[in-house]
């Protein structure tokens, strides 16, 4: 499995910023993909994920209402639609995926991307 996620950047507080993943290796189905991010000084921390099948998402409270996870199962593509970006939201991002749920954490992600860095000035 290959995650290559990208379409991070600078911007500002208040914009808009959408992450790409490529995802190739395998079929996917069954699997769960997820976004998690990890700030500087910070332990890595889950973001949202969906599942590969039916496109149901889960977010954390910290981006809830601001962030959107979607995929295109044609293309082998998960993005995240990044919307009112905040300082705190600084950090790289990585795309990860999951055959299946079972600690609900980061553990269960045996797959992981590279990482994209986002850096939203205040």
């Amino acid at each position: 499995v290959q995650l290559q996620a990208y379409g991070g950047g600078l911007v500002q507080a208040g914009d808009s910023l959408r992450l790409s993943c490529a995802a190739s290796g395998r079929t996917f189905t069954n699997w769960v993909m997820g976004w998690f991010r990890q700030a500087p000084g910070k332990e890595r921390e889950f973001v949202a994920r969906i599942t590969w099948n039916w496109g149901t998402a889960y977010y954390a409270d910290s981006v809830k209402g601001r962030f959107t996870i979607s995929r295109d199962s044609a293309k082998n593509m998960v993005y995240l639609q990044m919307n009112s970006l905040k300082f705190e939201d600084t950090a790289v991002y990585y795309c990860a995926a999951a055959r299946r749920l079972h600690y609900g954490d980061s553990r269960d992600y045996g797959n992981w991307g590279q990482g994209t860095l986002v850096t939203v000035s205040s």
